[in-house]
C-alpha cells in the first residue's frame, strides 16, 4: 500500500569527502540462510542493517533458530533448536531471496515449503532452473499456488545443468548440495562475487566446495558443518551507486572499503564518459570537478559485464550526458520504469523494448516522483542529486531493502537530504 513517506532531496550540490561502504546485501541474504546447514552456532560480521537483514533474522527465529542480532556489529545463530521446515506466505514475501530458505532448509532437513517470493518487481524472475537443481540431487518438488514444496529422502550428489546462468539457482542449488551424499557439480554457474563469498562462508564451515568464481563448481558433500566467524564482503552494488552519485554531481569522493576489482565494468563505463577514477588496494576515488560528460552505451550483462543492479543508477546519470547513450537490459524485461519518472524531471527518454534510448539534457528538474523498486529508488536519489530544485521521492521504503543508512552516507559528502515519515 502506498504511504506518504517521502526521502526531499536539494539538487546541485557536489557529493565531496570520504564514504565508507556497507557490508553487502546479496550476500547477507544468502549467508544468512545458509547457517542453518551448521551443526553448531556460528558469527557473521559486516552486515548491513537493513530490511531485509531484519525479515531473515525474524524468518530465522520463527523455524526455531536462536539469533542474538547486534546491528553493526555481529550475528550469531545457533540453529540446533530449529525444527521447522515451512516459510509461510507472509515472510516468504517480505523479501526476494527468501527463495534460498529452500536450498538451506532442503540441505538442512531433507524437506522445505516456502512460498513464492516478494520483493521488487522488475520482471520476471523464473526459479524453474533452482527447482531443476534439488530435482537433479533427488527431491521430489511441486508448485501449486504459489507454494513450493520439495522434499527428499536423501539428498545425493549429482550433476546440474543450467540451462542459463543464474544467480539465485547457483547458490540455492550450493544451500542443497552441500550436506548431500556424494559429489555435485554445477555447470554454467554464475560467477558473481556473493557466490564466492557464500562458497567461503560454507567452506570455512568445513564444507568442500571448489572452483566459485568460474562457471564449473564442484561440491563435496559433508555431513557436519562446524561453527565459524565470518565477514562479508564489502557491497558491490552500494560501492557502484557511490560512485555514479559522486558523477553525477561533479564531486569528488573516496570509497573506502570496497573491492576495487569488483567495480571494473562501471569504472571503465565512467572512464569513457570523461570522469576520473582512480584505485587502490580497498578504495575508489571517483573525481568529475568541470567535467562534461560524454555519452555511452551500456548493455547489462551476468558477472564481470555490466551489472543490471547499476544499469538503473547509471541511466540517471546519463540524462544529462552530452550526445545519445542506448541502454539495452537484457536481464530483466521490466528495469527501465524508472527512466519514465525521471522523465518528468525532464529526461527525454524513448523506449523499444528493453531498450532506452537517452538524450542528454542540459539539466533536470525535482518534483514528485515515485520508487518501484530498490533500484530504480537508487537511479531516483542519483536524478534528485543532479537536479535543480527538490525533488520528493515516495515509497523510499525500497531503498531500505538494500542501502544502509543512504541519507547519512549522503550528508556526510554534502548532500542536502532528508526524510518525512508522513502522518
Amino acid at each position: 500500500m502506498p504511504t506518504k513517506e517521502r526521502m526531499l532531496i536539494t539538487g546541485g550540490n557536489p557529493l565531496m569527502g570520504q564514504v565508507h561502504v556497507s557490508g553487502g546485501k546479496n550476500t547477507a541474504v544468502a549467508v544468512i540462510p545458509a547457517t542453518l546447514l551448521c551443526n553448531e552456532p556460528c558469527t557473521i560480521e559486516n552486515l548491513p542493517d537493513i530490511s531485509d537483514v531484519y525479515a531473515l533474522v525474524d524468518i530465522l527465529r520463527s523455524l526455531g533458530a536462536k539469533v542474538d542480532y547486534v546491528p553493526n556489529a555481529f550475528m550469531t545463530v545457533d540453529p540446533r533448536p530449529a525444527e521447522g521446515w515451512q516459510v509461510g506466505y507472509q515472510d516468504s514475501q517480505r523479501l526476494r531471496a527468501s527463495y534460498y530458505l529452500l536450498g538451506a532448509l532442503l540441505g538442512r532437513r531433507s524437506e522445505a515449503e516456502v512460498y513464492l517470493p516478494g520483493g521488487c518487481a522488475i520482471g520476471a524472475r523464473p526459479i524453474d532452473q533452482h527447482l531443476k537443481g534439488f530435482a537433479a540431487l533427488g527431491a521430489e518438488v511441486e508448485q501449486l499456488g504459489g507454494r513450493i514444496t520439495a522434499k527428499a529422502e536423501n539428498l545425493v550428489g549429482s550433476d546440474v545443468f543450467f540451462d542459463v546462468v543464474t544467480v539465485g539457482g547457483t547458490i540455492n542449488v550450493m544451500l542443497a548440495a552441500v550436506k548431500a551424499l556424494g559429489n555435485t557439480t554445477i555447470y554454467n554457474a554464475a560467477k558473481e562475487p556473493h557466490i564466492v563469498d557464500l562458497a567461503n562462508f560454507l567452506n570455512s564451515m568445513g564444507a568442500k566446495i571448489k572452483g566459485a568464481g568460474t562457471d564449473v563448481i564442484r561440491i563435496r558433500g559433508q555431513q557436519y558443518l562446524h561453527g565459524t566467524t565470518y565477514a562479508v564482503i564489502p557491497d558491490q552494488i552500494e560501492t557502484g551507486t557511490l560512485m555514479i552519485a559522486a558523477a553525477a554531481t561533479h564531486g569528488d569522493v573516496v570509497i573506502n572499503g570496497c573491492i576495487p576489482t569488483h567495480m571494473d565494468a562501471l569504472s571503465a563505463k565512467l572512464l569513457e564518459m570523461g570522469v576520473r577514477v582512480t584505485d587502490s588496494d580497498d578504495a575508489i576515488r571517483v573525481r568529475s570537478v568541470g567535467v562534461q560528460h560524454r555519452a555511452v552505451n551500456i548493455k547489462t550483462q551476468v558477472y564481470p559485464g555490466f551489472p543490471t543492479d547499476l544499469q538503473q543508477p547509471m541511466s540517471a546519470l546519463l540524462t544529462t550526458a552530452k550526445g545519445t547513450s542506448v541502454i539495452q537490459e537484457t536481464i530483466y524485461e521490466n528495469r527501465l520504469k524508472h527512466l519514465v519518472e525521471i522523465s518528468r524531471m525532464g529526461a527525454q527518454v524513448r523506449f523499444m523494448d528493453r531498450t532506452a534510448v537517452i538524450d542528454g539534457v542540459t539539466e533536470l528538474y525535482g518534483g514528485p516522483i515515485t520508487a518501484t523498486d530498490l533500484r530504480a529508488g537508487a537511479a531516483l536519489v542519483v536524478a534528485g542529486l543532479m537536479a535543480k530544485g527538490v525533488t520528493e521521492i515516495y515509497e523510499p521504503h525500497y531503498i531500505d531493502r538494500g542501502y544502509e543508512n543512504i541519507e547519512q552516507k549522503l550528508q556526510s559528502l554534502g548532500a542536502v537530504i532528508t526524510r518525512e515519515k508522513g502522518e
